[in-house]
């Protein structure tokens, strides 16, 4: 079910997607799981420095600031001002500390999926019910880099990754070794009080076998539990640095972190100070082992057809097998006048391309019970009262949308990410459609824990707009090679229901242009139609201004509805 590997999407100049059509089947989405939540304990074994690093081999194989310590993060501007303004246009400075409403600070639990999808949501029914449906959705949240490392990398940093400079997952400017980590989130935090605890999934190559990293313990974690080297893609037998210790479990890693989570927040010292956790799952990223049904092992003989699958936990192996493919009008459709379209299809592809799909769900519904497990231990050690729970993923992922299976794309289903958080504060059931971004979470949660970063952060804190109607939003968005390399292969601009989009080779301007408000599914490029020639001006003004900015240089306004930014 499962395939080896590193990250991966393909951006144009890469090799394009081989051929093929929706396979269908009757919708089959199973009951809600309201099994008990047992500790799944497991025998786990010592491991030296040395071992157990590379027996999961990573592939290439494409698919898929400057120091600032003066601003605290309390406010979100509107029109460049530094106060928030009502719907009404009064002004008032309002604080994230201000919003919980708490007497002291709040724990914040951040629980992150590595390319979980928004549409995914509807599959996990604890999620829903225990943090969006006692919180707050928002329906817009970004991934302005949507590839895993620079997204983290925006997590740590409250930066665009311009700034931050972890470009892409490998290569120059790539992966771990990318990444000045000596001044970021949990470093801030820790000179504020907060103890903080890391369990899960860090930077691509962290660990990895010949490196000297397997042991290190990142700067600013009280707490440190991450995957190390291949062993973060073999979900089955997963080595963890606990703390400078290498230790193996036999045991599927979503489970694993849930235990991880459980321990730590039933430990006395949770009620003796604030505390910050950040629990990132692998799944439903690709990984292994491969199980029969993966389409490298059932189509040995047709590699054009196989797309990477991730790793269900064994009890939800086949719970989704009549699960269709999302039947959005974009799926296996080219844009006309578009340049990031893949290449149509063959039927086998597209097949293999619904399965993938299927083990997706499947490993989310082990993330799924993760997170209630977890909302089980805060309200069990009376913590639940005064924690912020947040749940979001790095980035989104195509599953067939314009002949794309990935992510990295400038397209919605790619950029998009689920994000939604419960706690003191935070409204109940409410949805908010304001643009959020990944930078945002990491100012956010410093607002939060009135901690002051080290960086000049691009985000803004959006506790603000907890309060607020919807309100337009300038967003920079841009992309790296995949395997290396600190050029953009596009830079862009949503905003509103606008998406921009230019394509930066020398001596060659290519342009995306859609309208999402009538064209949700951005099957229509208007960059090429004189009637939005406006419009197009605008954002080539808008890409120019942000695409190098950098702190208070960045959009952090939001504004009414009927008053977008010119250029």
């Amino acid at each position: 079910m499962s395939q080896v590997g590193h990250e991966w999407a393909v951006l144009p100049g890469d090799r394009p997607d081989t051929t093929y059509d929706a396979s269908a089947g009757a919708t089959g989405v199973p009951p809600e799981d309201r099994q008990g939540h047992r500790m799944n304990h497991r025998r786990s074994r010592r491991v030296p420095a040395s071992a157990g690093l590379t027996a999961l081999a990573l592939t290439a194989a494409v698919s898929g600031c400057a120091f600032s310590p003066s601003s605290t993060p309390s406010t979100s501007p509107i029109r460049g001002s530094g106060d928030m303004v009502t719907a009404t246009g009064e002004q008032a400075s309002v604080s994230s500390a201000a919003l919980t409403g708490a007497a002291r600070r709040p724990n914040v639990l951040l629980i992150t999926a590595d390319d979980a999808a928004p549409g995914d949501l509807r599959f996990m029914p604890h999620t829903r019910e225990l943090i969006a449906d006692r919180g707050v959705t928002f329906t817009n949240g970004v991934a302005p880099t949507p590839i895993c490392v620079p997204a983290r990398a925006s997590l740590l940093t409250g930066q665009y990754t311009h700034n931050h400079k972890a470009y892409t997952i490998e290569g120059k400017g790539g992966g771990y070794t990318s990444f000045d980590s000596r001044n970021t989130l949990p470093t801030w935090l820790r000179r504020s009080g907060y103890d903080t605890l890391f369990i899960g999934k860090y930077l691509n190559g962290y660990g990895d076998a010949g490196t000297g990293t397997a042991r290190k313990i990142e700067p600013g974690w009280t707490q440190w539990r991450p995957t190390v080297g291949g062993s973060t893609y073999n979900f089955m037998n997963p080595t963890l640095n606990i703390n400078g210790r290498l230790v193996g479990y036999h045991q599927y890693n979503s489970n694993l972190f849930a235990d991880q989570t459980v321990d730590l927040l039933g430990r006395s010292q949770r009620k003796r100070k604030p505390w910050f956790m950040w629990v990132n799952y692998v799944a439903p990223h690709h990984g292994g082992p491969l199980d029969a049904d993966d389409p490298q092992l059932r189509y040995p003989r047709n590699p054009a057809s196989w797309v990477k699958t991730t790793k269900p936990a064994p009890r939800d192996r086949n719970r989704f097998r009549d699960l269709r493919l999302p039947q959005d009008p974009n799926m296996f459709r080219r844009v006309r006048h578009g340049w990031d379209n893949g290449a149509p299809m063959s039927l086998l592809k597209r097949r293999n391309i619904r399965e993938a799909y299927q083990q997706r769900i499947e490993a989310l519904q082990s993330v799924d019970r993760g997170v209630a497990r977890s909302v089980a231990a805060l309200r069990r050690t009376g913590q639940l009262r005064n924690t912020v729970v947040m749940f979001t993923s790095d980035n989104g992922f195509l599953v067939g949308q314009h002949n794309r299976f990935g992510k990295l794309y400038s397209y919605n289903d790619s950029q998009r990410i689920p994000v939604v958080m419960s706690g003191p504060g935070v409204p109940r059931g409410k949805r908010v459609r304001t643009a959020v971004t990944n930078p945002d979470i990491a100012v956010t949660i410093a607002a939060l824990a009135r901690a002051k970063p080290g960086r000049r952060v691009d985000g803004i804190d959006f506790m603000p707009l907890l309060r607020m109607g919807y309100r337009g939003r300038v967003v920079p968005t841009e992309a790296y090679p995949v395997h290396g390399g600190t050029r953009p292969v596009y830079t862009g601009i949503r905003e509103g229901t606008w998406t921009y989009t230019r394509l930066r080779r020398d001596g060659v301007r290519r342009e995306e242009l859609y309208n999402r408000a009538t064209d949700p599914y951005e099957l229509h490029n208007l960059a090429g139609n004189t009637r939005y020639a406006a419009e197009l001006a605008r954002f080539r003004a808008l890409d120019r201004r942000y695409r190098d900015c950098a702190g208070a240089t960045c959009p952090k306004a939001v504004y009414l509805p009927g008053d977008p930014p010119a250029g």
